[in-house]
């Protein structure tokens, strides 16, 4: 699965603390323009190989 096929949400948006568009954002910031994943967040998935438990 792409980032660009992975919902996104304010929570793990790099840009979170200074965001002005947090909310303001008609859909939830599912589609943010200046959104940008925080690569401190581990990404569940990846680390679990891919597969649900």
């Amino acid at each position: 699965m792409s980032n660009q096929s992975q919902r996104q949400f304010c929570a793990i948006c790099a840009w979170r603390e200074n965001c002005a568009k947090k909310f303001c954002v008609a859909d939830g910031g599912a589609h943010c323009p200046d959104f940008t994943r925080d690569i401190s967040i581990k990404n569940v998935e990846k680390l679990q190989g891919g597969k649900e438990q």
